[in-house]
């Protein structure tokens, strides 16, 4: 339970970051800070659901663990664009960032149904 309150905290981090993000075109301090928030609670959520978990891999395991990967790489991206480019996202990273915040979704939520099935 406490994993999955952590990853929910996730959602809400990143939920924010990213819609700034898509509805800006711009990577401010702002969203990274929700960002990195969200990469933080999602870390940390996954490590407390490996602890309570009898199995490391599973299919919602993998399908999270690379939604965690993909919203890493995001971040690394948007951070190191905003160190060398300053705000503006390029039109790759704004795709990229939907498209790895919405396979994260298709994690959490995945993980969701299968808590509910329980």
């Amino acid at each position: 339970m406490t994993g999955a309150s952590i990853i929910t905290m996730a959602l809400i981090f990143y939920s924010f970051g990213v819609v700034t993000e898509q509805r800006r075109h711009l990577v401010t301090n702002h969203v990274l800070i929700f960002i990195t928030l969200g990469l933080i609670c999602d870390i940390v959520g996954t490590a407390c659901m490996i602890i309570g978990s009898q199995r490391f891999i599973t299919i919602h395991g993998l399908i999270g663990y690379s939604g965690l990967l993909g919203m890493l790489t995001d971040t690394l991206l948007l951070m190191r664009t905003k160190i060398k480019k300053g705000n503006t996202v390029p039109p790759t990273l704004h795709r990229y960032t939907l498209m790895a915040y919405i396979w994260w979704l298709v994690a959490y939520f995945s993980g969701f149904i299968l808590a509910m099935m329980r």
